[in-house]
């Protein structure tokens, strides 16, 4: 038999844009409860315990139990609105579980024995496909999720819906294929560049012998002194 979490509601009279800025002022998240071919039901949480959901993770799949006023209805938390500057919740919306009725939930993935992997412990690299798989399952079976058994795989290796574990009584809704969940890859190496010679020889200052070439040094004075300008003609009379 499945597991049920209980939240305690209220009840909301009215529904309204006007309404449910009434219920936020007041402390309180206005959600609603559809589907199984009945109204809708108004209700209005308070944000602790919806926040305390959104932070366990996986509230997509987990099954509730709503007691507004003593009416308990079951259902399934399908989406939270959140104010755009205080990601606070601003309203919850449920589906109401029928028996017999299945439903589409996303239900986790855990991977295990990451540790011994053989693929792993040589190098290979774990590449999750899907982190959960979405199936359709009678509201009395859906399991608290899926299991994937990493040791035995090597490199190159996957993991496939039929190798799960705890898919009794579930149906997956890709039914074309059996799909990938998860592969152990390769590790990936970054090949060096090789330096190219054509460069280096560029760089590189010119060798030969006695070292690199000076520039010539200026010519020295002649003895005596510094030259003379050459005298000039005596003036005729």
């Amino acid at each position: 038999m499945a597991n049920f979490e209980v939240i305690p509601a209220e009840v909301r009279a009215r529904a309204g844009k006007g309404v449910a800025r009434a219920t936020r002022r007041s402390g309180m998240v206005p959600a609603v409860v559809y589907g199984a071919k009945q109204e809708p039901s108004l209700i209005a949480l308070d944000p602790r315990v919806v926040m305390r959901e959104l932070k366990r993770g996986g509230w997509r799949s987990r099954l509730y139990e709503i007691d507004a006023a003593g009416v308990k209805t079951r259902a399934l938390m399908r989406d939270v609105q959140f104010h755009p500057v205080t990601d606070a919740p601003e309203h919850v919306d449920f589906q109401r579980l029928a028996v017999g009725e299945p439903v589409r939930v996303a239900v986790q993935v855990v991977f295990l024995n990451e540790a011994i992997s053989v693929g792993l412990k040589r190098g290979g690299v774990l590449n999750v496909v899907r982190h959960s798989v979405e199936v359709l399952v009678d509201p009395d079976n859906i399991p608290d999720r899926f299991e994937a058994d990493l040791g035995p795989l090597d490199i190159n290796d996957n993991i496939r819906w039929h190798d799960l574990k705890g898919t009794e009584n579930t149906r997956p809704t890709i039914i074309d294929r059996d799909f990938v969940v998860a592969t152990v890859a390769s590790p990936t190496v970054i090949a060096e560049a090789a330096p190219d010679p054509n460069q280096q020889a560029a760089a590189a200052p010119a060798k030969g012998k006695g070292g690199p070439a000076k520039a010539a040094a200026p010519a020295a004075p002649a003895k005596g002194g510094a030259a003379k300008a050459p005298a000039k003609p005596a003036a005729k009379k």
